[in-house]
């Protein structure tokens, strides 16, 4: 078992590196696709300093997390790091907050073991189970994969369309996005991911939401600055789950900074859900 504070946890052939701090109840992070585990409360120390631990780990191939053999990026994959992680630190149940991918990871691992989950906020959730991707959008992906291998950092932000973003953001994007991806250690891996999770499915169909009995928080964006991920999903996803709340900046003008991107006001919103379940 790895000892409080740094972690280094093996998972099905992967060694994922995380951090420990505060005691208490548990809320476990999970970040999103090409982020890392700073990236979801980025860096507020609100939640341990309430009372309760908090462990957050890079997933598979990011941060400083290895690689996956065989390209196992698939949904299937990062469910079951969360349950070793679990297992690894003797956790029997804990809130589960997971942005974006991470979202999507919380979701499946809250269907596949529900008694491990006491409570859940998916963040800017972006899979839409009855919305195929369009071959279009699955070439965005394919071609951010393409311009990370080959020109680094700069080459994923090239092929980032930066003009779809609001230009009151956009400048903020670039920077945390050149933050973000300039933090792997094994951008290859990174890239691997682009293609694979975009193609994999956290459930198959959103009525399996529905037998989540956990207290559910979703946390939506307004698409004027988040149009990647598309407030509609949030809504769906949180008329689909029984008492889900959602939770989503005021409307503007002007466009108001998405609660994700908050980290002190979504740490308020995960401790709010951690009391509802105790």
């Amino acid at each position: 078992m790895s000892e409080p504070g740094e972690l280094a946890i093996r998972s099905d052939g992967v060694t994922l590196s995380g951090e420990s701090a505060g005691t208490g109840p548990a809320v476990i992070l999970l970040h999103g696709l090409t982020a890392t585990r700073r990236y979801v409360v980025m860096g507020s120390r609100l939640i341990e300093r309430s009372g309760m631990r908090v462990i957050a780990y890079d997933a598979r191939g990011h941060g400083r997390s290895g690689p996956a053999p065989g390209r196992a990026y698939g949904y299937q994959h990062l469910a079951a790091d969360l349950l070793g992680v679990m297992e690894d630190q003797g956790i029997e149940r804990a809130v589960i907050a997971g942005a974006s991918m991470g979202a999507g990871t919380a979701a499946r691992f809250a269907l596949e073991h529900p008694d491990r989950v006491a409570a859940l906020a998916l963040i800017t959730p972006a899979y839409e189970h009855d919305t195929p991707r369009e071959e279009r959008e699955l070439e965005r992906w394919d071609a951010l994969a393409a311009g990370l291998r080959e020109g680094g950092v700069q080459g994923f932000v090239d092929a980032y369309d930066l003009g779809a973003v609001p230009e009151a953001w956009r400048q903020t994007v670039e920077t945390v996005l050149r933050q973000r991806l300039g933090a792997h250690e094994h951008p290859d891996a990174v890239a691997d991911a682009l293609e694979v999770v975009p193609r994999s499915h956290p459930f198959d169909q959103i009525s399996e939401l529905s037998e989540i009995s956990a207290p559910t928080l979703i946390v939506g964006s307004r698409d004027e600055a988040d149009p990647g991920h598309p407030l509609r999903v949030a809504e769906r996803w949180a008329q689909a789950i029984p008492g889900a709340r959602l939770l989503v900046e005021d409307e503007g003008p002007p466009i108001r900074s998405p609660i994700a991107w908050q980290g002190g006001q979504l740490s308020r919103a995960l401790l709010e859900l951690a009391g509802r379940a105790a």
